[in-house]
């Protein structure tokens, strides 16, 4: 490996590392306590080296949700994949949102704003996309109206979403019920909607 390859390959390591330790302050201390004074104490250098990677706090914020939304796009992706119909596919994906948004608390807390300032990146993200355009498909195979408008599958997009999204804050914020009390809740909430979505 020539110097030029390893300079760059170190490079990458030490962003990783920024980024990797400051989701782990986040998860010890939240997302209030995170700066870049103690990403720099973290991984041990000083706070005018984490500038040269990145111009703030707010450019960790924006590459970690980024982060998070390529992580919730492939979790999204594989959990279609295992299903044939549009239904089970339906369900599936709004499972793996469901299991993202609590195996990778932190990162959901950054990207849709929960018990925290809310983030408005998402706008000017690409890779939001990514998680909800499988959604949409899905969606609009199981439209059964001839010519369905856009608006009625985006309803229907934000109908699942705001109750799915609901149920993670309640459970992210205060802990609701228990996780088998939370899981029939989850399900019979995306048969619900699925039951009625040509309504």
């Amino acid at each position: 490996m020539g110097s030029k390859e390893r300079i760059a390959r170190l490079k990458e390591e030490t962003r990783l590392n920024i980024l990797d330790a400051s989701l782990d302050i986040v998860k010890e201390e939240g997302w209030q306590a995170l700066s870049m004074r103690k990403i720099a104490d973290k991984i041990e250098y000083t706070a005018p080296i984490i500038y040269e990677y990145f111009p703030n706090k707010e450019g960790i914020l924006l590459e970690l949700t980024r982060r998070g939304y390529l992580i919730l796009a492939g979790e999204i992706k594989d959990a279609r994949a295992r299903f044939s119909t549009p239904e089970e596919q339906l369900e599936a994906m709004w499972i793996a949102y469901w299991d993202f948004a609590f195996k990778y608390k932190e990162l959901y807390q950054l990207m849709y704003g929960v018990d925290m300032n809310c983030c408005e990146m998402k706008k000017t993200m690409p890779e939001a996309e990514l998680a909800d355009d499988p959604i949409y498909e899905v969606i609009e195979q199981l439209v059964t109206r001839e010519n369905p408008s856009e608006d009625f599958i985006c309803t229907k997009f934000y109908t699942f979403w705001s109750i799915i999204h609901g149920l993670i804050s309640i459970n992210l914020v205060n802990k609701g019920r228990n996780e088998e009390m939370n899981q029939k809740i989850l399900r019979d909430a995306i048969k619900g909607i699925i039951r009625y979505i040509n309504d």
